[in-house]
Order: structure tokens, then C-alpha cells, then sequence
């Protein structure tokens, strides 16, 4: 029965129930099926239909706006309201004018968003590099195909390409465009679908076209020669790896480091920004370098501001007296986002497939889809050539007695029989007869039948052509070639992303240069800090505190040591020294669970200071366990603020002591026996969390105390407390309990 009911649970897990519209009866529907039959096809929609581009390079949204502006005749024509062209779109986009105006937008010269933009537009389009700078609204811009638009439609009305009803079946609309060029790899695209996306790097025209020829010459071809690496429209610097860029080329994965470029004027003595990474905006380098300034991580620079305008890109950086500017632009580079990657992910649609391919492989595949383009045109171009012999080879034929076709008109009754009699009087068929019947009296004379017939010979020779082609792909391919060479060489412009090659880049780690003079470090019981220069310390009066609080660490250090905050739940937080400002013996200070944000109820037990991270850290336990940790064991590569396990939490921690060398210790249990040792016999481990080694032998019940480095004279008669340790310590006499002697 438990089975059964257990079985009952699962079969109810997959099912849904659902109310049947208009019945009232309630049906139960699988899961798995409801979601395959609703989900799965939006899903593929997404994938198929809006985000993922095909191999003309363009998603269907591009492509229905282009040849929406294709068919409205802006192509070398004036300009158009930007909303009679959204309007005219949405007879091929079943989407809103907000969502189709973004699309040309982002197309548009203006936006910079793209190497060799398709739209050629007028007024104000906003730009790509900026988050703020938002675009006009449609009725107030203006635009219209650009020149390079011509390579994307050559042809397109001799049957390149399939054509398929729009959404409504009212018009049609091509399913791909017949780009005479790469232009997936020419200009950026990007796009997420239902569980995969779409990343395209753009690269240089003139580069892609000699690279395509190239692989059509020799498929082993090596791309680096022709096509080094991408070239992004904002330009910048793109450091080069051979290796990552093999990876990207061969599996079309992988990401691009690119830095932006920048000049230093010395006479304002300011860096000047002028091209940043394709990944972010102005106002987001912008907001980083002001929170870095903020949190003093940055304080060789007195101002930053966007000095965008009519010449383009621009940052400013106005820097202090003496600062390098190389140097501060190394760590720019490490601190924001003037150095960043872009991700590339070649997944293009192919047949309708999304699959991810090299370089190689995309350019193997736009040349077969181009040497079809070209198939198609010449078979189209062939055909029309082949009608139109056929009809002059009829018009030949009435050449030799005009007359005769004459009287055959005249003297047919009805005009139904015009065309037979021509066939029967000539031997023609009725396409040729129909092409006589139709030509005008006036042109019924020999001079005009003879320039025509004369075009004979040339179709009959262009036709031989056109069929020696259609029979070669080597001569399809020469054809392509000779195009692409056109293209390069009319709208090839010069590489705009410098190439820097990543190992000439001297990648030195961005040292943050921090003012180095002497200071008092007070770290109280309650968890406060403080950091006072020795003037202010000189000057000062008596230390504030909060009430019932003492100080219980006085240290002197410099600003540039490190600081490591021990809390009570077994975690260590990092900072420095420089992090705090300074400060006057009248203020309380800062407290430590709040600035190095602390868990909620945790509490800051101990502080060490160190510039090497050289000594060690004596941790002492309640169950008498004393742990010697080096101090190195706390020093990180990275600049992690937080370490966790930073001791041992198995017994409560009575003492966290930062000690040079092995020194004495003196312990005080519960029972009030007092127990010194040397820390030497005890080894020192890495393992930060080790739980020690037995120091003090402690009766069932009993627990230490308090934990303090032994100085001369704290002890009238050290010798009969110091012990080989463990020990079980000894009770101190009458004289031995003042409170000098066994203070903190």
C-alpha cells in the first residue's frame, strides 16, 4: 500500500491541471508535454528568428529594415523621416516602432556602433561608447541606405536568394541577403537566444576580402598573414596572443584583450582618453575612477570629466605634480575597465542549424553560399540571354521576306489567327510569332531588323560564357574573387585597433604608491582603532574612549604597514594602514567589525602588524593548547581582504599574540595557577588552523585565563613558575599577586 502511494505522489509531481475554457470541467495535462508543445517553440523561434545571425551576417530584424529601405528607393537617394521607414518596416516586422528604430539605430553611422555602418543618417543617433547620450526620437531624424549597401543587394532581383511571404502573406521578403562580401565578419554582432548566444568580433574589410580570396586559392591558407586580428570600430589597442587568437580563429571561442589609447599633454599636464574597449561606456570608466578616488585607492589624479563633443571621444584626467602618467595608466589599466575583454562566440545559423565555427569555416561557408549566389545569377542571366535569342532568332527569320509577314497581318481576319498564321507562314513558334505580331508599324523595316539581329552573334558568345561558367566553379570562384577585390579596394579603409603584442607588454604589477612616515597604531578592547601621527600624538591630550573600554594594543608602524584584524569566530580581515586616515588622541576611532565588515555578532579579538610578514602568531586556547603559526601563512597574492580558518576552533581563543622571535609566555588558568614557558620547543606550522600543541594541564572544570608575553620583572621569583611544558603551573604567593605583575 506504501508503494502504491509513494508511486501515486510521483505520477502527480508530472502532471498540471488546467481549466478547460467554456467547460468547467477540470482536465489533467503532462507537464513534459505542455512544455514541449508551448516553450520548445518559442524557444526555437528566439534561436531561428530574432537573435542569432545568419550567414549574410544579419539577424531577420536587420534584414527586414534593410530591404524595407531597399524597396522604398534609399539607396542614392535623399534621405527619409526615420518613421516613415519604421512605418514601411512593419509590414515585414510584426514588432513595435520602438524596437525596430533601436534596430536602426544601432545600424546607423551616427551610433558607431559598426565598422561600415548600412544606414547613413542624419541627426542625433546617440552612441554606442555612451550610456547617457540617448538617440532622437524617429520623427525628428532623418536616413537612408548607405553606398556599401549596394554590395549587399548586387543582384538581389536575379533570383540569388529565396523570397517567402511576409507575416500577413501580403508581399515577400528575402530569406538571406546576397552580400557580396563577408559581411558576417566585417561588422559586430551579438545576440542570446533560449540557451545559447551569439558573439561576432568585427574585423577589417580590406583584410576579410584578401583573406576569402586567399582560402578560395589555397583552403590551407594561413589567416594570420592576411587577417591578424579584429579591428574594433572604437579602435583602441588589442593585445595580441598568438595562442588565444588561434583558439578563437580555429574553435570561434574564446575573448580579446583591448585597452584604450590615450595621449599625455604635458603642458595642461593631463592624459587624455580618445578611444576606450568596445565593452563599456564613458560614464562607467568614468564612476569607477571617482569610487577609486574615493576609497583613496587612487590619489595621484585631482579631476576626471567627459569631454565629449563634436570631435569625437574623450576623457580627461588632470594629474598632480610629479605623478607618471605611464605608470597611473598601468594601473587604470588593472583597476577599471580601459582594459577589458571581449567575448567572441561564433555561432552563426546555417540551413537553419546554430553552429559555432572558426573563421575558417565561416569564411568556407559564405564563399559556398556566395558561389551559389553567383550560380543562381548566372543561371538567371542565362535564361533571360536564351529567351532573348530565341526571340531574335524569330525576328531573323521574318528578315527575309518582311512583306510577306506584312500580308499575313493584312490579311488575316480576326485577330486570334495573327499568331498562327505567322507560325504557319514562318515555321516559327508562338512565343517568336507573338514577339512579331507585337512589334510597332514603324519599326517593321530592314534597318531595324537588322541592329537587332545583329545582337545575335553577341548573345550566342555571351551565352557560350555564361554556360563555361556554370560548368566551372574555379571560374565562379575567379568571379568572386575579382569582386571582392573591387570592394576592397572601394570601401577598405585602415585598420583602426593598434595591435600590441602581449609579449613585448612589459605586465608589471600596478604597485599603489602610498605615502610612507611613522605612526601610533591604539587598538582598543571593545574593537575601535586609531592611527595618530607622532605630532598629533605629541600634541594630543588624553585618549578618548568609549565608556568602559581600554586600550589593549599600542604599537608604533609606519602607513604603509599591513594590518590583520583576528576576529572571534576563527577569521582574519586585511587592511592597511593607509586605509585609515589619520586622526587625533580626542577621537574615538574607528571600529573595526563595521569598517572591515564583519558577520553580524562576530567581534574583532586581536590586531599584528607587519610590513614582511615575517615572526610568527602565538594562539593561545582555554583548553591550555598553544598554536605558533607563521605569520607568512597570512600573506595572499591577490589582494583578498578576508581569510577564513585563520585559527584553530575547536577551544574558545583566549589570546592571539604577535611575536618576533621565541620569547617567555605567561599563562594564568581559572584555578589561578601561573605557568611560563618558552615558545621555542613548540614547532611552527603553515597550517593556519592547527589546533596546537598541550601547554598547561588543566584539572576538569578549570580553563586559561589570560595569555601575556613575559618581560623582566613581571615576577618576583620566575624559576618556580617556569616549566617544561605541559605543565600543570604554580600557585602563586602573597607577593606574587600584584596587579603589575600579572596585568595585560
Amino acid at each position: 500500500m506504501a508503494r502504491k502511494k509513494q508511486q501515486s505522489r510521483r505520477e502527480n509531481t508530472t502532471k498540471m491541471q488546467g481549466f478547460i475554457a467554456g467547460a468547467g470541467e477540470i482536465v489533467e495535462q503532462d507537464i513534459n508535454d505542455t512544455i514541449r508543445q508551448n516553450f520548445m517553440p518559442y524557444a526555437m523561434s528566439v534561436i531561428l528568428s530574432r537573435a542569432i545571425p545568419e550567414i549574410d551576417g544579419f539577424k531577420p530584424s536587420h534584414r527586414k529594415l534593410l530591404y524595407t529601405m531597399y524597396k522604398m528607393n534609399l539607396l542614392g537617394s535623399a534621405r527619409t523621416k526615420s518613421a516613415n521607414i519604421v512605418g514601411q518596416t512593419m509590414k515585414l516586422n510584426p514588432h513595435g516602432d520602438a524596437a525596430i528604430y533601436d534596430t536602426m539605430v544601432r545600424l546607423s553611422r551616427g551610433y558607431e556602433a559598426l565598422l561600415h555602418p548600412y544606414v547613413d543618417s542624419k541627426g542625433n543617433f546617440g552612441k554606442f561608447y555612451s550610456r547617457d547620450m540617448a538617440w532622437a526620437a524617429s520623427r525628428y531624424t532623418e536616413a537612408r541606405l548607405d553606398p556599401i549597401c549596394r554590395e549587399l543587394f548586387r543582384d538581389i532581383d536575379k533570383d540569388t536568394v529565396d523570397f517567402v511571404d511576409n507575416y500577413d502573406s501580403t508581399m515577400q521578403e528575402p530569406t538571406l541577403l546576397p552580400a557580396a562580401f563577408p559581411s558576417v565578419l566585417v561588422n559586430a554582432n551579438t545576440g542570446i537566444a533560449v540557451g545559447m548566444a551569439s558573439s561576432i568580433c568585427p574585423f577589417n574589410l580590406a583584410e576579410v576580402c584578401q583573406t576569402a580570396i586567399e582560402l578560395m586559392r589555397n583552403p590551407k591558407h594561413d589567416l594570420f598573414t592576411t587577417m591578424q586580428a579584429p579591428d574594433f570600430p572604437g579602435g583602441g589597442q588589442i593585445i595580441f596572443d598568438r595562442a588565444a587568437m588561434e583558439q578563437i580563429y580555429k574553435t570561434g571561442r574564446g575573448s580579446i584583450r583591448v585597452r584604450a589609447r590615450y595621449t599625455y599633454d604635458k603642458g595642461e599636464n593631463c592624459i587624455d582618453i580618445t578611444q576606450i574597449p568596445p565593452t563599456t561606456t564613458i560614464e562607467a570608466i568614468v564612476e569607477k575612477v571617482v569610487d577609486l578616488v574615493k576609497q583613496g585607492k587612487l590619489k595621484e589624479l585631482t579631476d576626471i570629466r567627459d569631454e565629449t563633443g563634436l570631435d569625437g571621444l574623450k576623457i580627461t584626467i588632470d594629474l598632480k605634480r610629479g605623478t607618471d602618467p605611464d605608470k597611473l595608466m598601468q594601473r587604470l589599466f588593472k583597476m577599471t575597465a580601459l582594459e577589458d575583454s571581449f567575448a567572441c562566440n561564433f555561432n552563426v545559423l546555417i540551413a537553419g542549424v546554430p553552429r559555432v565555427l572558426g573563421v575558417r569555416e565561416l569564411l568556407e561557408e559564405w564563399t559556398a553560399f556566395r558561389i551559389e549566389c553567383v550560380r543562381r545569377r548566372t543561371h538567371f542571366d542565362l535564361s533571360k540571354k536564351k529567351e532573348k535569342l530565341h526571340l531574335l532568332y524569330g525576328l531573323k527569320t521574318i528578315l527575309l521576306d518582311i512583306d510577306k509577314a506584312i500580308r499575313i497581318v493584312r490579311e488575316t481576319e480576326e485577330e486570334s489567327e495573327v499568331v498562327p498564321n505567322l507560325m504557319i507562314g514562318f515555321g516559327i513558334d508562338e512565343v517568336q510569332a507573338e514577339y512579331v505580331a507585337e512589334i510597332k508599324l514603324r519599326h517593321l523595316n530592314r534597318e531595324f531588323i537588322l541592329k537587332r539581329t545583329e545582337e545575335i552573334e553577341s548573345l550566342e558568345a555571351e551565352i557560350r560564357e555564361l554556360e563555361a561558367i556554370l560548368a566551372s566553379k574555379s571560374r565562379i570562384k575567379t568571379i568572386i574573387a575579382r569582386e571582392l577585390s573591387g570592394i576592397a579596394g572601394k570601401y577598405g579603409q585602415p585598420r583602426r585597433s593598434l595591435i600590441l603584442y602581449a609579449d613585448e607588454i612589459r605586465e608589471e604589477e600596478p604597485v599603489e604608491e602610498i605615502p610612507d612616515y611613522p605612526v601610533n597604531l591604539f587598538f582598543t578592547q571593545e574593537g575601535y582603532f586609531k592611527k595618530i601621527t607622532p605630532l598629533s600624538l605629541r600634541m594630543g591630550g588624553e585618549q578618548k574612549l568609549k565608556e568602559g573600554d581600554a586600550i589593549v594594543d599600542q604599537l608604533e608602524a609606519t602607513n604603509a604597514a599591513e594590518l590583520l584584524f583576528f576576529s572571534d569566530r576563527a577569521q582574519v580581515y586585511k587592511m592597511r594602514a593607509s586605509d585609515f586616515a589619520d586622526t587625533k588622541a580626542s577621537v574615538m576611532g574607528e571600529y573595526i567589525p563595521a569598517r572591515v565588515q564583519m558577520e553580524e555578532g562576530e567581534n574583532a579579538a586581536a590586531l599584528a602588524v607587519t610590513t614582511d610578514y615575517s615572526g610568527y602568531m602565538l594562539f593561545v586556547f582555554e583548553n591550555g593548547k598553544v598554536a605558533k603559526v607563521e605569520l607568512a601563512a597570512y600573506s595572499t597574492k591577490t589582494n583578498r581582504r578576508k581569510l577564513v580558518n585563520a585559527y584553530s576552533d575547536k577551544s574558545p581563543l583566549v589570546a592571539a599574540i604577535q611575536i618576533a622571535e621565541d620569547c617567555d609566555v605567561l599563562l594564568t588558568s581559572s584555578s589561578g595557577r601561573m605557568l611560563l614557558f618558552n615558545t621555542g620547543p613548540i614547532a611552527p606550522k603553515t597550517t593556519k588552523n592547527t589546533q596546537g600543541v598541550a601547554a598547561m594541564t588543566l584539572k576538569k572544570g578549570q580553563r586559561v585565563l589570560k595569555a601575556v608575553v613575559y618581560r623582566e620583572g613581571d615576577l618576583q621569583n620566575p624559576a618556580r613558575f617556569k616549566k617544561k611544558i605541559p605543565a600543570l603551573g604554580a600557585l602563586p604567593n602573597g607577593g606574587e599577586h600584584s596587579d603589575a605583575q600579572i596585568s595585560m
